[in-house]
């Protein structure tokens, strides 16, 4: 079906996914000002990015899912309002412990816009013209991505770090005011929501985290860290054992993992937004902390990855809706690969055009190879009545990479001058390990063909 308002309903849902993009590449730049002001150790600093990142991973599976049953406008709008109250209050926080339960809220906020902004794509637009609008989506996020690092790195020298949770409102108001009028209402609601799957998914997440912070943090396993990584594995098992139980309820339908290309899409997105995630968040520190780099300079160094992506999104979304999305995906993982072994050049002393963008370079082709193809993919994988869910799934994997990769990196934050570089740099190795896997498991598990999105 098409949307009345094509243009605007594309405009709302990139104006609303972009407040979570932008508000993940600004809060890595501005994480050292944060620790200075708040008296934050750098395993706190840790949980500034956690404590967004856990809610979002554990509840973007329902979230697409209540979008499906309730309508996809209403969560997109409600979820838009959330994470807008959210930004408010950490830029007031007073302490650390009021900016971590602000940040968690953000997360509750982000995990229901996201999947439903992109349901909303799926649902208005058809055939080639999805993987237009799909890739669009993708360059424009890329395009935000680009600008918080360096706004980011400008406000906290210019402003403060809190200056850059402000940047979300005049966003939101737009994206709120845009969907209310013009994005048509969507939803199926046919199956109930699964509170205890999405119960278990939160206690897995975690526990999981928590127990990998408190680990990589420390440089050593403790018996707090092993029972929390213990208690995430086996509420994991609880998680698994409900959603098949639940079968077609299931807010995860175990049945989606019968096609070979959905449990492909699925270890690819993980491995390499985990990876993706974890490099990108320890370069601006170990540029700040070990690199001399202002808050703006580290933010520019991010610039070449989100900049090529925007450029060449869209062009990759239409050609992976006529050719399919095995040869993106599988190429542009090995280029990111590339990219990550760039980033060994990375030192104390090293120069940013020969040791930081090289690296980045490679990167951004890769990720523009991916993107767009990866979304398309995902979304062809499943009929239209569960589109949310789809996206809320794959938006999750990729969150949950995140937030794995987040909680090891405090072994990198934990570390002072040399240590630091030596352990960004095992950091990158495995990175581009990572990587290496996903473009292999593109290869083979893919068909080398399109195929069109069912309607």
């Amino acid at each position: 079906m098409a949307a009345a308002h094509p243009r605007l309903t594309l405009t709302a849902c990139i104006l609303a996914s972009s407040l979570a993009f932008i508000d993940g590449s600004v809060t890595n730049v501005a994480l050292p000002a944060i620790g200075a002001d708040l008296g934050a150790t750098p395993a706190e600093l840790q949980w500034t990015i956690n404590a967004y990142l856990l809610p979002l991973s554990a509840l973007l599976l329902i979230g697409g899912a209540a979008g499906d049953h309730f309508g996809r406008k209403r969560l997109l709008i409600g979820g838009i309002a959330l994470f807008t109250a959210a930004s408010l209050a950490c830029a007031v926080a007073s302490d650390l412990t009021l900016l971590l339960i602000a940040r968690a809220v953000q997360g509750v906020g982000a995990a229901v816009l996201l999947p439903n902004s992109l349901a909303t794509l799926g649902h208005s637009f058809a055939g080639e013209e999805r993987g237009k609008a799909i890739g669009t989506w993708a360059a424009a996020s890329a395009i935000a991505g680009a600008i918080g690092p360096p706004l980011g790195g400008w406000l906290v020298d210019t402003i403060g770090w809190r200056s850059i949770f402000y940047v979300n409102l005049p966003l939101a108001a737009a994206a709120i005011l845009i969907a209310a009028l013009h994005v048509e209402e969507s939803a199926e609601g046919v199956l109930p929501l699964d509170l205890p799957g999405a119960f278990a998914a939160t206690l897995a997440l975690g526990a999981t985290a928590w127990g990998l912070t408190l680990w990589s943090s420390h440089h050593a396993p403790s018996v707090p860290a092993l029972l929390g990584i213990a208690a995430g594995l086996l509420f994991t098992g609880v998680f698994l054992w409900i959603e098949r139980h639940r079968g077609a309820r299931a807010m995860m339908p175990v049945a989606m993992f019968g096609s070979s290309a959905f449990a492909g899409l699925t270890v690819l997105t993980f491995l390499l937004y985990g990876a993706l995630g974890g490099v990108l968040l320890l370069l601006p520190y170990v540029l700040i902390q070990a690199g001399g780099y202002s808050a703006l300079q580290a933010g520019f160094a991010l610039l070449p990855m989100p900049l090529g992506m925007a450029l060449a999104s869209r062009f990759t979304g239409k050609f992976t809706a006529k050719a399919g999305a095995r040869l993106p995906l599988t190429f542009g993982s090995l280029i990111v690969a590339a990219g990550f072994a760039g980033l060994l050049l990375v030192g104390a002393e090293a120069d940013y055009w020969t040791s930081v963008f090289p690296g980045m370079i490679l990167i951004a082709i890769g990720m523009a190879l991916v993107a767009a193809p990866l979304t398309t993919a995902v979304l062809a994988s499943v009929d239209e009545s569960h589109s949310g869910t789809a996206s809320g799934f794959n938006s999750a994997i990729a969150r949950t990479g995140g937030l794995i990769a987040t909680a090891i990196g405090g072994a990198v934050i934990a570390s002072a001058g040399a240590a630091l570089i030596a352990a960004f740099h095992i950091g990158a190795v495995v990175g581009a390990a990572l990587a290496a896997v996903s473009g292999a498991t593109a290869w083979l598990t893919l068909s080398g063909t399109a195929k069109p999105p069912p309607r």
